[in-house]
């Protein structure tokens, strides 16, 4: 149970790196650095980063369950 919850764990780490590496950059800093200044922006957000957003939140709050019941099992088996 401990290894399943582990590997989704890893999972979920890697999927959450590549959506929020997916998101635009809101100002400064170090999006514009690697080119991300460089796009138009156009007021308001579309669908596809509403979208985003949500899918980005929802496997965050996945990820942060993984961490707590991985917790939980290691610390009832000690």
């Amino acid at each position: 149970m401990v290894m399943g919850f582990s590997i989704a764990l890893i999972v979920f780490s890697l999927l959450l790196m590549l959506l929020v590496l997916m998101h635009k950059g809101k100002g400064g800093g170090l999006s514009d650095m690697f080119g991300g200044g460089m796009q138009s922006s156009v007021g308001g957000s579309s669908v596809a980063e509403r979208n985003l957003d949500r899918i980005t939140v929802v496997v965050g709050l996945l990820w942060f369950a993984c961490i707590v019941v991985l917790g939980i099992m290691m610390k009832i088996d000690s």
